[in-house]
């Protein structure tokens, strides 16, 4: 909109700019990232695997941090089953990220395609996206004054989504990113992208990362710095969500947490990295959609007295 206002008016021009902006802003150093993810992650999965093997085969770390916390004497018989699984937790995350790597080596071609299939529809959604949604208003079973309702729920619910999971996922993922760097864990990008994501769970969120971390420290003989990242990660990065999230989202109509979890694993599944943020999109459609027709009178509350007490003897067709 303020492009419109540079260009003057001309649509296609502002929609241009507004293309190329997003591929110099976003897309490309997007790139750059996910290049610096995925080496991460292989050299995650290349030291953390035979680390777990170690430990399996008579590492007396895990069996000393047994001894010192409360209650770890109850878990000691379980000390191999427990190494065992994690063992193949750990062979398994690897296998996936080699998978997952190899399939992106082989799909590049793909995978360019679908980049600039994005970029030429975004073109054409900026420059004809009111008319197309309008001639989608058209076929609705919906009065017209329900359809500038129906937007704007929508875009109230999106805008939370966006800054109320998103922004703030990638804050806590940055903050436990940058503890694991100073903690000297290997992989911090790695680890702040896995944080990130697992933000979405609700009432564990970071933690799922972040303790794992503490344990292995505390495992490897640094227990200053397993101190360090649990005291900031528990008390810095837990309280980015009670912090930013209110002054983020504002009035806007927030999801319920349950609903944004479900949309976010599910649109993971769905449609791959960018389901974190369609995913939870497609939730609020479904609410708004939800909410929209729940309003709307049943045809047993339109029946007239009449129809009421001979029992709707008619039947009308559905």
């Amino acid at each position: 909109a303020r492009l419109l206002k540079v260009f003057r008016g001309r649509a296609a021009w502002a929609a241009g700019a507004t293309v190329l902006l997003d591929l110099l802003l976003v897309v490309l150093p997007l790139l750059g990232f996910l290049g610096v993810l995925a080496g991460q992650a292989v050299d995650v999965s290349q030291t953390l695997v035979p680390w777990i093997q170690e430990q399996a085969r008579g590492g007396h770390a895990f069996e000393n941090l047994l001894a010192k916390i409360p209650g770890g004497d109850r878990l000691a018989p379980y000390q191999d089953q427990i190494l065992e699984k994690a063992g193949e937790v750990a062979a398994r995350a690897a296998g996936f990220v080699a998978d997952a790597l190899a399939a992106g080596a082989l799909g590049t071609a793909r995978f360019l395609l679908l980049v600039f299939v994005m970029l030429y529809a975004m073109l054409a959604f900026l420059m004809s996206g009111r008319a197309l949604l309008d001639r989608a208003y058209a076929v609705l079973p919906l009065p017209v004054e329900d359809h500038r309702r129906m937007e704007e729920t929508f875009r109230s619910m999106a805008r939370a989504v966006v800054k109320g999971t998103l922004v703030v996922g990638a804050v806590q993922g940055a903050l436990v990113g940058l503890a694991f760097a100073a903690a000297g864990i290997q992989g911090p990008v790695f680890w702040g992208t896995a944080a990130a994501v697992c933000s979405v769970v609700p009432s564990v969120g970071t933690a799922l990362v972040w303790v794992p971390g503490a344990v292995y420290l505390l495992l490897s003989g640094h227990p200053a710095a397993a101190a360090g990242l649990t005291l900031w990660c528990g008390a810095v990065v837990g309280s980015v969500d009670n912090l930013l999230r209110p002054r983020l989202v504002g009035k806007d109509t927030r999801l319920p947490d349950l609903l944004v979890l479900l949309g976010t694993l599910g649109g993971l599944s769905l449609f791959g990295p960018i389901g974190l943020v369609l995913g939870p999109i497609v939730a609020a459609l479904l609410v708004t959609a939800w909410d929209l027709y729940g309003t709307q009178p049943s045809p047993r509350a339109e029946e007239t007295p009449g129809e009421a007490a001979d029992g709707g003897g008619k039947v009308s067709g559905a």
